[in-house]
């Protein structure tokens, strides 16, 4: 999360004899970069004591001081702490003094007198640089360790699917980042549940608030997440927070970000990429205090190949990505959500729980669900609304599986399924391999097989007890 008063999550280490000059970059790095986790220093010999007492990830080190110089403290720092960042800021514009900083270990160097938006641009790069190394140290120690720390915080998204158990690791692996974080999935899949958990695991003190961006024109995206002052425009009589400082300390989850707009991308990129926005009306920026989480079903690697979504924006937004599965692809989750759902739905109409029936397990695992987990969720709830006896009737399930073709496309009308084939089976082979085809579809389910083979479920029976098995 974004937290005014410690960003980042690791000290910056300001290193420099002449404290009037210290004064001033912790001032530029604080007003132009947010940056307020800062400590300074005036005494090379203390360096190193520091180091040891503080939780340090970046050291802005002048060269030209005192007691021990700032090629000695580099070379100092490099041996006991390899994985610390040192940026060298020098009075002097020599080559060679860079080149020998680099070869030492430094990350960067800059001269006193480059132009601030160069030097603040470098602090930043530093910065991601470190955190990228924290999180992927994070994530391998959790990815590999196995199991969940915080397993209570998932228990609102129902599954026992592996792709999905690891997706909740890495959401705890990830979930302290201040990075965005970038959801995809068809619909329904369960994004905004995905989202809850990430914020809940974030441990932020403020809300989640959740915008669905999808239909804002460039003025209403603006007005809605930056807000405005009283007089911005006709009709603005009163100022409105926006949804950004409504989620100070918080979560915001833009939802369905796939289709927003090119101006409103332009807007996000500043957002995601400088950390302020402007409120309507306004002309000083507001720094943002909320880690941002993005949603949306659409491809957007595709979207951005052909223009539709800016290059830029998709590649910060996917500094965090997850894929969520489609309920096809975990379909053995469907026994634990239908029986999820039932009780679910028998709660909130005041009817007691009824029985599924043993068909209606082969029934849903045979079908595609476009709709995934909302859909079924849907049809849970539709069937236990009218429901009367105790075991739940299968009618409304199959009306609304039997709606849509779950398999590929049949062949064009008046294509002849046998043509092209060197020999022809006989009836009783054609017979012996759509009875197969059919069992096969309904998970060994006579009652199934025969719906779809269009018999009763006796003639099915008797077919097969006559030994006309199935090839």
């Amino acid at each position: 999360m974004m937290n005014a008063s410690r960003y980042p999550g690791f000290g910056l280490l300001l290193v420099d004899d002449e404290p009037a000059w210290l004064r001033s970059l912790s001032l530029t790095l604080e007003r132009s970069a947010g940056i307020t986790n800062i400590l300074t220093c005036s005494d090379s010999r203390q360096v190193m004591a520091l180091l040891e007492s503080r939780e340090i990830g970046l050291v802005l080190l002048d060269l030209t001081m005192p007691h021990l110089s700032g090629e000695e403290l580099l070379a100092g720092i490099v041996e006991s702490y390899p994985d610390l960042m040192v940026i060298v800021i020098s009075g002097m514009n020599q080559v060679e003094h860079a080149v020998r900083c680099v070869k030492l270990g430094a990350f960067d160097y800059f001269v006193k007198t480059v132009e601030e938006d160069r030097l603040l641009g470098g602090v930043l790069r530093a910065i991601r640089m470190r955190e990228l190394q924290q999180e992927n140290r994070e994530m391998s120690s959790q990815l590999l360790g196995g199991g969940l720390r915080r397993p209570e915080l998932f228990s609102g998204i129902v599954t026992a699917d592996r792709a999905m158990l690891t997706i909740f690791a890495y959401l705890e692996a990830v979930a302290k980042s201040p990075q965005p974080l970038l959801i995809t999935g068809e619909s329904g899949v369960g994004k905004e549940l995905i989202a809850r958990a990430a914020h809940t695991l974030s441990g932020c003190r403020g809300p989640l608030v959740s915008v669905n961006v999808a239909g804002l024109d460039d003025t209403v995206f603006a007005d809605t997440l930056f807000g405005h002052l009283r007089g911005a425009y006709t009709g603005a009589d009163q100022p409105r927070r926006g949804m950004i400082e409504e989620a100070t300390d918080g979560t915001l989850f833009l939802d369905e970000i796939g289709d927003l707009s090119i101006p409103s991308q332009v807007k996000l990129l500043r957002l995601i990429q400088e950390g302020e926005y402007f409120p309507l009306g306004s002309d000083r920026p507001r720094r943002i205090k909320a880690r941002v989480i993005v949603a949306t079903h659409r491809d957007l690697s595709a979207r951005e190949q052909s223009g539709g979504f800016r290059r830029d924006l998709y590649f910060r937004l996917r500094t965090h990505h997850v894929q969520i599965p489609s309920l096809r692809e975990r379909k053995g989750d469907i026994p634990l959500l239908l029986d999820h759902f039932l009780t679910q739905a028998a709660q909130a109409l005041g009817k007691k729980r009824p029985t599924p029936p043993r068909e209606l397990g082969p029934l849903l695992a045979a079908y595609d669900f476009p709709g995934n987990v909302r859909e079924l969720r849907a049809m849970v709830y539709d069937a236990v609304s009218v429901h009367r006896e105790r075991i739940l009737s299968m009618e409304s399930f199959i009306r609304i599986t039997g709606r849509r073709e779950t398999r590929p496309a049949p062949a064009p009308a008046g294509t002849n399924l046998f043509s092209g084939l060197l020999r022809l089976p006989t009836f009783g082979e054609a017979a012996e391999l759509l009875v197969a085809e059919a069992l096969s579809r309904a998970a060994g389910n006579q009652t199934l097989a025969a719906r779809l083979l269009g018999i009763s479920q006796p003639a099915l029976s008797k077919r097969l007890k006559q030994g006309r098995t199935p090839l």
